[in-house]
């Protein structure tokens, strides 16, 4: 059975740092496009960043600078560190995983709807 659980979420102030995980299990986590994405009530879900397969991350631009991707092959966790935190980025924040090789270039570009398994997200609410 495939399963994403996001783990991390939690209440801060502007300008604090907070570190989400993705805890993965059943698929072959090290051959997968990975991506963390965000959605706030009345609002379209949004990428925020992807990681392939050859750790070669990618950030939108609201997020570039600030928030680090990263995974561990061998644990089979996905991690977004997030730096300097603003009250837009107030959200529920989301892990999932592409099915299928993906190259770097290929990767960074996917589109929200084209990732396949997603966990059930965890609240950050950022305070200023």
């Amino acid at each position: 059975v495939v399963e994403l659980v996001e783990l991390g979420g939690g209440s801060v102030q502007a300008g604090e740092s907070l570190t989400l995980s993705c805890v993965t299990r059943g698929f072959d986590f090290y051959n997968n496009c990975m991506g963390w994405f965000r959605q706030s009530p009345g609002k379209k879900r949004e990428a925020v960043a992807r990681i392939s397969e050859s750790r070669v991350p990618s950030y939108e631009d609201s997020v570039d600078g600030r928030f680090v991707i990263s995974r561990d092959n061998e644990k089979k966790i996905l991690y977004l560190q997030m730096n300097n935190l603003k009250s837009g980025d107030t959200a529920k924040y989301f892990c999932a995983a592409k099915v299928g090789y993906y190259s770097d270039s290929g990767c960074a570009g996917l589109k929200v709807e084209y990732f396949d398994w997603w966990g059930r997200g965890t609240q950050v609410t950022v305070s200023s």
